[in-house]
């Protein structure tokens, strides 16, 4: 099988063929591929094995690129190696910042309009803007680029370490080690001060024997050391805290923590949304709610000041709307609350004042003290819906679960429902053996 199949596009009759030669190939029918050293290529090695990559390619069937010592620990370098023509290694890339020889002296018709150079125009200019270009002043004209042609195929164009060269990560590697030893430096100096100022440094304490390493270089317990130091920076139980950026990124929960749903596993009991994770009701309904280590997603909702907090808003928004601009729960939460707890007064006067008078003139005051309209009608406004299968479909409380068939029911004087046996691929019941359905059950006292 051929490794490099060129630049250009097979046509269907060429790919075809190619095919079939490969299948001869496979099945012994047709001579092997033979590489530059006259060894020959076993047709049965996967396709993305065979093929060179783009640049060490050198157009004829080669399994070189797979002998990493013959490629990359020759004789001659990588980049110098004898490729295509085509084939660009890290030092035949962009030539980035070089430019052509000295610049010209006079400015040419169709250059950059701003630096004078012919590589580019005005809107491609990297340099700073000119208040007068070079076109019409004619100075510090700009030589031009060094341009090379290009020509990559589709692999090369989309490899994203093409022309890397590699020199770059040393220079990168030398740059990270002069830093850890300024680090390493600093640690020095700073338990040399401590020393001098007479800290009291004990010996045969942690801390002086983590100073004493990290002055000498040993970072075995840097990370030890650094957790001691910056301590007050640390991650919080539960979540992961950036100080730089002041982010905080909550985990699923803490690991000593209980799951919600192992709180109650009675199926009956509060309803755990496992999309949401949240168990909105009580699990321990039938426990003193103060020793309850776990009351509902409602309880932490609903308790201590957050519905008062909510109603001070709705007072505020409704106060905006009435036209009060002064109101404002954020800016002043102080004089929010004093006009919302005035305003609750003043409703309240007026509303036993209305009763009051409309009592004192029509009367009635006997049907007051009545039972609530629940125990008189045996209705209720709670509104809830239920499917074909007693399904609670909407509706403020959960329903318990129950099966759409009847339960503990036993017609016929059976005292075991149907299917309960079987015997020769035929269900029945239990208690007289009968197979048929609807058979009335002969045992006496209803098979006991």
């Amino acid at each position: 099988m051929s490794t490099s199949t060129g630049t250009g596009k097979l046509s269907r009759e060429e790919y075809r063929r190619l095919k079939d030669l490969e299948a001869a190939r496979k099945a012994g029918t047709a001579p092997a591929e033979v590489d530059e050293e006259g060894r020959d290529i076993n047709p049965h090695i996967p396709h993305y094995m065979a093929q060179a990559p783009w640049y060490v390619d050198t157009g004829r069937p080669s399994l070189k690129h797979q002998r990493i010592l013959e490629t990359f620990t020759g004789k001659k370098p990588q980049e110098e190696q004898e490729v295509g023509s085509d084939r660009l290694g890290p030092k035949h890339w962009y030539a980035r910042g070089q430019r052509k020889g000295p610049a010209a002296t006079k400015y040419r018709k169709g250059a950059c309009q701003n630096c004078g150079a012919m590589t580019h125009k005005a809107k491609e200019c990297m340099e700073r803007p000119r208040k007068v270009g070079a076109k019409w002043t004619g100075r510090d004209i700009q030589a031009d680029e060094v341009i090379r042609d290009m020509n990559l195929d589709y692999e090369s164009k989309r490899d994203r370490w093409n022309g890397y060269d590699p020199a770059q990560h040393s220079e990168l590697l030398k740059e990270w080690e002069m830093v850890e030893e300024q680090r390493k430096k600093r640690k020095a100096e700073e338990l040399d001060q401590a020393l001098r100022k007479g800290t009291h440094v004990q010996d045969d304490s942690a801390t002086a024997q983590k100073l004493k390493k990290a002055a000498v270089g040993d970072d075995s317990d840097d990370s030890d050391l650094d957790d001691e130091r910056y301590a007050e920076g640390s991650d919080m139980p539960g979540q992961k805290v950036d100080t730089k950026s002041r982010t905080t990124v909550r985990n699923l929960r803490i690991r000593e923590d209980t799951a919600k749903y192992l709180r109650n596993l009675d199926p009956n009991s509060a309803y755990y949304d496992p999309k949401t994770r949240s168990m909105r009701d009580n699990p321990y309904k039938d426990t003193d709610p103060n020793n309850v280590p776990f009351a509902g997603d409602n309880f932490v909702r609903y308790s201590g000041d957050s519905s008062q907090l909510a109603q001070l808003q709705l007072f505020a928004w409704e106060a905006n709307e009435r036209g009060n601009s002064d109101v404002h729960l954020q800016a002043n939460p102080t004089q929010g609350e004093l006009l919302h707890r005035e305003y609750k007064e003043k409703k309240e006067q007026l509303k036993n004042s209305t009763r009051d008078s409309i009592i004192s003139k029509y009367g009635g005051e006997v049907h007051l003290k009545a039972p609530p309209k629940e125990l008189l009608l045996a209705q209720s406004e709670h509104y809830v819906e239920y499917s074909r299968s007693g399904k609670v479909v909407r509706g403020q409380e959960r329903a318990p679960t129950k099966s759409k068939y009847e339960e503990d029911v036993f017609p016929l004087n059976h005292t075991s429902v149907w299917g309960s046996y079987w015997e020769e691929g035929k269900w029945g019941y239990h208690c007289c053996k009968a197979t048929f359905r609807n058979a009335y059950c002969t045992q006496s006292n209803g098979g006991r």
